[in-house]
């Protein structure tokens, strides 16, 4: 082979190098930070009225209740049947965003800051009444989840926290009071070293929480991304474990989530460019 050959060869070699260190084939680990470590193990394609998705909670196991940010509807949805089996009207139209079922009783946050509570939100006698919390559509809330443990529904707003732009705040609610507690449990610290790759100039724009959920087993706090689609894992004292980048072409737009009692991991997207999803997610 000629020298002009060999000198071609080691220019295409050292250009395919540099093609595959800008790919990101190279990059070094950063703490808690893992991108495609995760398995979409089953599909469900949502109907049109669901285009719209914003939030899911487990009530048994193959039905999921959900919400749309147009219409004060519930949408129970049958995994089996693939299919809307009941409709369930409970307020006007508005931006509903997050849902949380204890027992009976379906609780909905709306981003304004008010949570709709639908007692025996199944039955024909079913009542509503809503309460205030602390936030307001300035902190655009989106978040909602109930913790046996503590007897509290759990929020956190999805842009400016109520006291400080560095941290995003998980707060308690206690059902029995339906009175938020003024300060929040944990705090996610916008500048956590698991979050350096997402950081913005504006500290609140690094993490938009967009639902929570509390895995069944390991009490871990799940926190949901859709603006720059993530998935952000606390142990129960608030410590930063993963965080996950999703793909966008199965979590284009994720805005709900929820676990079934065994701790499967269902990840809810509003319609892209076909339809809406709920999708069964394992992380590895």
């Amino acid at each position: 082979m000629k020298k002009s050959n060999y000198i071609l060869i080691g220019i295409l070699i050292i250009a395919l190098l540099g093609v595959a260190a800008i790919m990101g084939f190279d990059k070094s680990p950063i703490m808690g930070y893992e991108t495609g470590n995760y398995t979409v193990k089953t599909k469900w394609k949502m109907p049109k009225a669901l285009d719209e998705i914003s939030g899911i909670s487990w009530i048994s196991n193959h039905t999921i209740a959900c919400i749309q940010d147009e219409d004060g509807i519930i949408f129970i949805y049958d995994l089996d049947k693939k299919e809307i089996v009941q409709e369930i009207e409970f307020a006007n139209d508005g931006d509903y965003e997050g849902i949380a079922i204890i027992k009976n009783n379906a609780y909905v946050m709306r981003s304004d800051g008010v949570i709709f509570e639908v007692s025996n939100f199944r039955d024909r006698n079913k009542s509503v009444s809503h309460f205030k919390t602390d936030f307001s559509e300035d902190n655009n809330m989106e978040t909602l989840v109930y913790d046996q443990k503590s007897k509290c529904l759990i929020t956190a707003p999805k842009d400016k926290d109520l006291e400080s732009e560095d941290f995003k705040g998980l707060y308690h609610i206690p059902i029995a009071s339906k009175s938020m507690e003024a300060h929040p449990f944990i705090k996610i610290d916008m500048g956590d070293e698991a979050l350096s790759p997402f950081q913005k100039k504006k500290a609140y724009k690094t993490f938009n929480p967009s639902d929570i959920a509390i895995h069944p087993k390991t009490g871990d706090y799940y926190v949901l991304e859709g603006k720059k689609p993530k998935l952000l894992i606390l142990n129960t004292n608030g410590n930063v474990k993963s965080v996950y980048e999703l793909d966008e072409d199965n979590f284009p737009q994720p805005e709900g989530l929820t676990f079934d009692p065994n701790g499967l991991l269902y990840i809810s997207n509003e319609v892209d460019h076909e339809t809406a999803t709920i999708l069964q997610v394992d992380f590895n």
